[in-house]
């Protein structure tokens, strides 16, 4: 499945007290990871947030190697794309089945796309993804026969081949659903039993615990199992423990029971002193993917009358110069020497740097508070006797900074942010909120302030697309209601948020790669000339695992177990 941009969280891979399984489990070849927060969903279509269980049940016609970035065969047995670019026929391997032993045939993907991903009436962020064009076109999937399928586009779309790698779904479970819209909105929740939900990807749910713990079985009908004639995916289970602390991750993992653990600066150096003796290996994929940042809730609309931000405040935040400010006075390189204890880079686009299409040539806003006051003042802002910002109408400025409670990184970066924006004379008030209670804020209610979060990354730009479209699902710093929520009125769209949007659009239609970067270059120095996003730092991909695990293909953008269905326990 591709990268669609989500809101994610840092979540660690650790392994589960000796209580946490059967007493059998030291017999059963298995993985055991922990996970910071319990999903939202078991339905790819609406899921926009990570962690996620759809890397293990789900795969898509296609998948992109991340560690040669090559688009690889996964449910299609091979492709064909006309010369003039704009059809793509695929041709499904034989013998496709589903987890409960139904046929997955060409049907089930023209049904996935025409009725779940390209169904206006169904708020999935994956649409954006595949709209092309200034006219804003959909592809049309049609069905050649049982095994063939053919995606037709109006335009150009360099992304064409990777966007065809969204997860498939079955028909035959899903059709009968869709008689009722609302009815399909709560399908595949996680209050769903195992039982129902059927996959077609290496693994199948096997038990949910609320609060402490998923556990996936092998699907017994995958198709690298037909393919390669082997007893495949070799693990036979593997279990997400349910951990809502990294610092209780870290104690799992040194008590010499874990499988792996994805490792925050603060625990590198100790960490690293025990590999032998722990019998495991730290690896390193340099700068992670994706981003972290603040952002400002920048809607001016209202709900019922009431407006969602408070309009003293959101007259502050719609101010670039602010902005500019805040972006000024939080000093990036402190929290690389002090919480990233050296571990990590500074972010300044929303591209990640492993990105062909990153800009390097972004210098990004250096810390410096003298130039923060200036720009305030430039603003109309002032300081009175105690040195504490006011607004042109005496106004204290102060806001509420969320992020997700639990994630100890982000936790001090917020804490480092409230004292650096106290020293311009802004108080800060930070709060870490449950994750569930953050994502309602962001989708739901829009009603925040300011936000310390990120978002997840990968190498084509377009795939961020949901993010910089002005009618995105993920352009949550001026976002639109989703689905039947309750509208908003006299939201407005600033010209450089269109002008982003157009050119991304123009970016996805241009085929040659340099041109490409041109573009995707401007949308990064307008990015960084309005601040929708304060980039902070872009930690290093690190993460310990077990020697017993081989072969072990570390990647930064899908880590240690990206191929797991090929992992196994060596003798």
């Amino acid at each position: 499945m591709f990268k669609i941009l989500i809101i994610i969280l840092c979540f660690c891979l650790a392994a589960c007290s000796p209580n946490s399984t059967d007493a059998n489990a030291r017999d059963i070849p298995q993985l055991v990871q922990s996970i910071l927060s319990e999903p939202k969903t078991f339905n790819p279509v609406l899921s926009v947030e990570s962690p996620n269980i759809f890397p293990l049940t789900f795969e898509g016609l296609v998948r992109e190697n991340p560690i040669t970035a090559e688009i690889e065969p996964t449910l299609a047995e091979s492709w064909e794309l006309s010369p003039d670019k704009l059809e793509l026929i695929f041709t499904l391997r034989q013998g496709l089945q589903w987890s409960d032993g139904h046929p997955l045939t060409a049907a089930d993907v023209v049904f996935s796309y025409n009725q779940l991903y390209l169904n206006s009436d169904i708020p999935s962020s994956a649409r954006d993804t595949l709209t092309i064009g200034r006219e804003q076109t959909l592809p049309t999937v049609s069905q050649l026969d049982d095994l063939r399928v053919k995606f037709s586009i109006a335009e150009p779309f360099a992304p064409f081949l990777a966007a065809t790698s969204l997860a498939i779904l079955p028909e035959h479970i899903i059709a009968p659903i869709l008689q009722d819209k609302n009815a399909f909105m709560s399908f595949w929740g996680i209050d769903t039993p195992s039982t129902e939900l059927v996959v077609n990807g290496p693994y199948q749910l096997d038990s949910y615990t609320t609060s402490q713990r998923i556990t996936f079985k092998r699907n017994p009908y995958y198709w690298k199992r037909q393919v390669t004639g082997l007893d495949i995916p070799y693990l036979e289970r593997v279990i997400w423990q349910i951990v809502e602390s990294t610092d209780t991750a870290v104690l799992q993992f040194r008590s010499g029971q874990l499988d792996s653990l994805a490792i925050s600066p603060e625990y590198f150096s100790l960490l690293k002193k025990e590999e032998k003796r722990g019998n495991f290996t730290i690896y390193n994929g340099g700068p992670a993917y994706g981003t972290t940042f603040i952002t400002f809730n920048l809607n001016q609309g209202s709900r019922g009358g009431i407006p969602l931000v408070d309009p003293i405040k959101s007259e502050w935040f719609n101010n670039v110069n602010f902005r500019k400010a805040i972006a000024y006075s939080i000093d990036r390189e402190r929290i690389i020497n002090n919480i990233y204890r050296g571990i990590g880079s500074l972010q300044n686009s929303p591209i990640s740097t492993q990105s062909p299409f990153y800009k390097q040539e972004l210098t990004g806003y250096e810390y410096n508070s003298q130039k923060a006051k200036e720009l305030l003042l430039e603003a109309g802002f002032k300081y009175n006797q105690n040195q504490e910002l006011l607004d042109h109408n005496n106004n204290r400025v102060k806001f509420t900074l969320i992020t997700n409670a639990g994630n100890r990184i982000r936790e001090a970066m917020g804490a480092q942010i409230k004292e650096d924006l106290r020293l311009i004379g802004i108080q800060v008030d930070f709060s870490p909120i449950a994750f569930n209670v953050l994502v309602d804020q962001l989708s739901n209610s829009f009603k925040w302030d300011c936000v310390l979060l990120g978002l997840g990354g990968g190498n084509e730009p377009n795939f961020g697309a949901n993010v910089w479209f002005p009618d995105g699902n993920l352009h949550f710093f001026n976002q639109l209601p989703r689905g039947d929520a309750q509208p908003i009125e006299g939201r407005i769209v600033t010209d450089w948020e269109e002008k982003i949007g157009n050119l991304y659009i123009e970016g996805a239609r241009e085929l040659e790669l340099e041109k490409r970067k041109v573009i995707y270059g401007e949308t990064q120095a307008i990015a960084q000339d309005y601040l929708p996003f304060i980039y902070l730092v872009n930690p290093l991909s690190l993460t310990a695992v077990r020697n017993r695990f081989t072969p072990i293909e570390y990647s930064a953008l899908d880590g240690a177990f990206w191929n797991i269905e090929e992992i196994k326990l060596q003798k």
